[in-house]
């Protein structure tokens, strides 16, 4: 059934988020998905990492009754642990959110599958945690939407395994139409409530109105509750995490990032921590690219390189996401604008299945920095194999399956003996007291 928002907002969405450089062949409906169950019935279930050796299981109800509260163990049907989190809410306009649970387990066994249960009654949930030690693989798919492009993405993520999905902003577009927030939590249950999923926000998780609301992810941070505080961030709009033998770091492209700001300090103290002996390989993501030979968002990640590229060409990234534009496109190691052998692989993956369609044009010329491009729905699959290689690899979408279209053997930065980590004063001469 349309909800009242989205007769509310139609008009606002074919206004406001439509680029005219954007072509849209043969665009797929949205998908909605109703709930169908009690009102105490677990509905939107995810579940993410939550520090080492634990995770967070968030789920939704329309009973206000139900108990955070999430029962589990190693065996079907038999709960011998659990755990109490805490139960929160939102208004947005006319709409109220239910009830949204957020329960942090653990400590856990790496690479095990517990199965759970969520408020004390339902159905039963399994998940998998990641192992310790390499080999870890990633399915990585930005801007993903809820339209039949999204199923298709989901799909063939879900045919082959994993161990965490990367999500590089601009999850359920809602854009302020609320319940639009329920229906993809409804859509990504079945992935979500079985892999941890690790986000940050794109700008169409940007949600403002003037006046009335200026608490731009007030959705966004409510549901989707990441482990910012584990990695000593103030902010759920960046955070850091740890898999394996891997330093995840998630930028927030629509938080302040200049110079001085609370996530630039972040950002400094994060890289100065990790230590690439224990962690040889150092992946970022963020929203808006860097670099970008689309013409579609050209420069609208500018400001932010500026402020932080030199930070994380230091730290020695190995490579960089990005979702926003939507194309897929690789390009070779760089940094300044230029090739560096010691700078990140920049990869713009915003082709998981949004409803706005693809962003089909490019400079002509391609610049030569630029390896790979194709406006093409898909999503990448990064396998870190050991300490010094990884594999990625960017499957295309078609209507049967997914066909490996790009693929790239990457080095670690940490296993090269001319790009070993610069380190960052704790202050730079450009950065406020």
């Amino acid at each position: 059934m349309v909800t009242l928002f989205t007769h509310l907002f139609l008009l606002f969405l074919l206004t406001t988020t439509v680029s005219p450089e954007y072509t849209r062949p043969g665009p797929r409906p949205l998908v909605l998905r109703q709930h169908s169950g009690s009102d105490s019935y677990p509905q939107q279930v995810h579940v993410s990492l939550s520090g080492k050796g634990y995770m967070r299981v968030s789920w939704i109800t329309s009973d206000k009754n139900v108990q955070p509260t999430v029962q589990y163990g190693k065996t079907r049907g038999k709960y011998n642990l659990s755990a109490t989190g805490e139960t929160t809410s939102y208004h947005y306009l006319i709409y109220k959110s239910g009830q949204i649970h957020h329960v942090r387990i653990g400590p856990l066994d790496p690479g095990t599958t517990y199965y759970y249960r969520c408020g004390g009654s339902g159905p039963e949930f399994h998940f998998r945690t990641p192992p310790s030690a390499f080999p870890v693989e990633f399915a990585v798919a930005g801007d993903l939407g809820q339209t039949e492009w999204t199923v298709s993405t989901l799909s063939h993520i879900g045919a082959r395994d994993y161990d965490v999905l990367l999500l590089p902003g601009d999850l359920s577009y809602a854009d302020m139409d609320q319940p639009l927030w329920d229906s993809f939590g409804r859509l990504v249950e079945p992935y979500a409530s079985t892999r941890p999923w690790m986000v940050t926000q794109g700008n169409h998780e940007v949600e403002t109105l003037p006046v009335i609301y200026r608490n731009a992810f007030m959705a966004y941070n409510t549901r989707w509750l990441m482990p910012y505080r584990a990695s000593k961030s103030t902010s759920n709009l960046y955070y850091s995490f740890e898999v394996a033998g891997a330093h995840i770091i998630m930028l927030g492209s629509y938080a302040d990032f200049y110079i001085g700001s609370d996530q630039y300090r972040w950002l400094k103290a994060d890289v100065a921590s990790i230590d690439r002996r224990r962690t040889p390989w150092l992946f970022a993501l963020l929203h808006a690219p860097w670099y970008n030979s689309n013409l579609a968002h050209r420069g609208e990640g500018e400001a932010m390189r500026v402020a932080m590229e030199e930070v994380l060409y230091k730290a020695r990234v190995d490579a960089i996401f990005t979702g926003h534009v939507h194309a897929y496109e690789r390009f070779t190691r760089v940094y300044n604008n230029k090739a560096d052998v010691c700078g990140p692989v920049h990869v713009t993956i915003g082709d998981g299945g949004n409803r706005e369609g693809l962003a089909n044009s490019f400079e002509n010329p391609s610049p030569s920095i630029s390896v790979y491009k194709e406006p093409s729905f898909g999503h990448a699959r990064l396998r870190v194999f050991n300490s010094t290689h990884a594999h990625w690899s960017w499957h295309r979408n078609n209507d049967t399956g997914s066909v490996v279209a790009d693929e790239l053997w990457l080095e670690s930065l940490a296993s090269s003996k001319a790009c070993k980590p610069i380190r960052v004063p704790s202050k730079s001469q450009n950065e406020e007291p």
